[in-house]
């Protein structure tokens, strides 16, 4: 299996006692903070190349950036948790019969992840079009 498909569509834990759940999650965290560390770094050199050609007052400044940086880390890591913590009440609710909610709470978390982490691009992307028509427009 190739390394993104083996990402994307874990196998599950069959124990599934609390403590293989959490070790089940946090075996995958280094490679969550990855790739949505990467998708951060794209969207930081983007927003910065942007800054640089856009006449100034455009873009919010890039003072503070290592501050924001670190609260989004923080808070997608603390969201990231909430899997664990959620395959776990559905397996304390509906014991045996709860379904193998890993694989698919990671994927679509760290699809969602990306996603907003990519958000600013397509934010300033949509902006910097609009302003064209409405030039032109205008």
């Amino acid at each position: 299996m190739s390394s993104l498909v083996e990402t994307l569509y874990p196998l599950p834990d069959i124990r599934r006692t609390p403590l293989s759940l959490l070790r089940w999650w946090e075996s995958r965290r280094v490679k969550y903070n990855l790739v949505v560390g990467s998708a951060g770094l794209v969207t930081l050199a983007t927003m910065t190349l942007a800054a640089l050609v856009l006449p100034s007052g455009q873009l919010p400044p890039l003072r503070g950036l290592a501050a924001v940086v670190l609260i989004y880390a923080l808070l997608a890591n603390a969201c990231y948790s909430l899997g664990w913590v959620t395959e776990m009440v559905a397996r304390l609710v509906w014991g045996n019969r709860a379904p193998f909610m890993g694989p698919l709470l990671f994927r679509e978390g760290l699809i969602f992840s990306v996603g907003l982490t990519l958000l600013p691009i397509l934010m300033v992307g949509l902006t910097l079009v609009l302003r064209v028509v409405g030039i032109f427009v205008g």
